[in-house]
């Protein structure tokens, strides 16, 4: 029974399972032709749309075909319109070379014709020269034989007598352009100079060196001498002063060679008569706050000379030195003031020469420093500058400045001459020095004396206050050439045998006299 049920369910499944299956095959069957219809349909589609698209390709082909045809054809026409300018340009230029051919033919045919006329005309002139040479033979024989001279002998004669000619002609040439070379020089050296001294505004009035020292009364004699001489004792051994009291009334006479100390007693003896207490230990007191006072006094003194020339780097050591030219003075003249005037006039002749101003300015600042010290150290004021300006680092080129303002070497540079012209400014302008009247007519003496030594010298005569010798020679031992010669003998022997302050020229005078007489 069971079997039987399980039975007929096992079969009713089967028979489901069955309907089920073809009911799938049916339904799927139906969905594969539907599917092929729809591939179909694709297909058809598709190929029509191949067919649109090769339709457009092939028109599209045939369009650019076409353009690229056009194209190239344009460009043919260019190239060949191109190729047939060329053409044309070389059937031209063939044309032109055939044409200057013809004309450098002939040209070569004319060239070729003159060259025949010129060897025709060469050979006619040598045929003339050959014979002008024997004419001219015959002319040289014909003046030998009427002038008695040679040919070789008239030669030398003609050019003995160019040769003389010739040396004139330049002599009085070169005697025209130094004259005007002088002229023109002395012109503009004067223009320098005058514009350098018109900016050099100093004072002018020469300074005389304090000998002595004013009394209120003779009875300050008395109490400056002390009890048996005592109190003067003390004042000339404390500052190296000799007193010299004599009868000239209210006044005492010091005498020192060193400016220096002269100053010190001279300040000494006034701050005593002023305080009025004079003994030796107040003498001693004084003396020494003296030399402290003079001491600052120089050192200031040095400091503004520098600044007022405007130089700021030199040795501490040096300004005390240049300080004490502030006491020292050359016939009448403060040294300081001179050597600060002679860096002010060689500064500005180096502004208008172009030479190197600062230079010029120290060198004339310090080119009289060993006066500072010529009273306490052997040599010359000059050497002792040197060695001072070696001592102290000075640059060489302001030492040859130093060691060449007298002319003692020979200058090297332009500064060093400019610093010897100012130092000559300085000293020779009017007012600046003076001398004794003895000193003086002693030197206008030798002067004259100096100028009458040289043999042909008539007579000479120092004029301008000894600046200038005026010399007459004789015209009949001494040459216009030989008067120049003369000039520069004298000016040496000068310089070496006298001494003088600036400048002295020599100026030599020739007159040619002739005399007859009428019967």
């Amino acid at each position: 029974m069971v079997g039987a049920i399980i039975g007929a369910a096992v079969g009713s499944l089967l028979l489901g399972a069955g309907i089920g299956v073809l009911v799938f095959y049916f339904v799927q069957r139906n969905r594969v032709g539907a599917a092929q219809q729809e591939a179909s349909k694709l297909v058809a589609n598709a190929k029509q749309e191949a067919a649109t698209y090769k339709k457009e390709a092939m028109l599209e082909a045939k369009e650019e075909a076409l353009k690229l045809k056009n194209q190239t054809e344009e460009e043919v026409k260019e190239r060949r319109a191109e190729v047939q300018r060329i053409e044309n340009r070389i059937a031209q230029r063939e044309e032109n070379l055939d044409r200057k051919e013809d004309a450098l033919d002939k040209k070569l045919q004319a060239a070729e014709d003159l060259k025949a006329q010129i060897e025709s005309g060469k050979q006619a002139l040598l045929n003339r020269e050959a014979e002008l040479d024997k004419k001219a033979e015959g002319i040289v024989k014909e003046l030998e034989r009427v002038s008695g001279l040679s040919q070789e002998k008239a030669k030398a004669e003609l050019v003995a007598a160019i040769e003389d000619s010739a040396r004139k002609e330049a002599g009085n040439i070169v005697r025209n352009i130094e004259e005007e070379a002088r002229e023109q020089g002395e012109k503009k050296a004067r223009e320098i100079i005058t514009l350098a001294i018109q900016k050099c505004a100093t004072d002018h009035t020469a300074e005389v060196t304090v000998t002595s020292v004013a009394l209120p009364s003779d009875e300050m004699k008395g109490r400056i001498i002390g009890r048996e001489g005592r109190n003067i004792r003390t004042i000339e051994a404390a500052t190296g002063v000799d007193l010299i009291i004599d009868d000239t009334p209210e006044a005492i006479i010091l005498s020192s060679f060193d400016p220096i100390r002269r100053e010190v007693a001279m300040l000494t003896l006034e701050k005593l008569i002023t305080d009025g207490r004079i003994h030796p230990t107040r003498v001693e007191d004084i003396v020494e706050k003296v030399k402290r006072d003079i001491e600052k006094t120089i050192k200031e003194a040095g400091e503004n000379a520098a600044f007022d020339a405007g130089i700021f780097n030199l040795h501490p050591e040096l300004i005390k030195i240049l300080g004490r030219l502030k006491y020292r003075t050359s016939y009448g003249q403060n040294v300081l003031k001179h050597s600060l005037e002679t860096s002010y006039i060689a500064g500005l002749l180096a502004g208008e020469l172009g030479a190197d101003v600062a230079i010029a300015k120290r060198g004339g600042l310090l080119h009289d420093i060993g006066k500072a010290l010529d009273f306490e150290m052997e040599g010359t004021h000059v050497s002792i500058g040197v060695d001072v300006a070696k001592k102290y680092k000075e640059s060489p080129e302001v030492i040859h400045c130093i060691e060449a303002h007298h002319g003692g070497v020979e200058y090297k540079s332009l500064e060093a001459i400019l610093v010897q012209v100012a130092d000559a400014i300085s000293s020779a302008r009017p007012g600046a020095r003076r001398e004794s009247l003895d000193a003086y007519v002693k030197r206008l003496e030798k002067l004259e004396e100096i100028a009458t030594s040289f043999k042909g010298v008539q007579s000479a005569y120092a004029i301008q206050a000894g600046r200038e010798i005026r010399i007459a020679v004789k015209p009949e031992e001494v040459n216009d050439s030989g008067m120049i010669v003369l000039a520069g003998e004298i000016a040496k022997k000068i310089e070496s045998e006298l001494e003088y302050p600036g400048q002295i020229k020599v100026n030599i005078i020739r007159e040619t006299r002739a005399s007859a007489t009428a019967t």
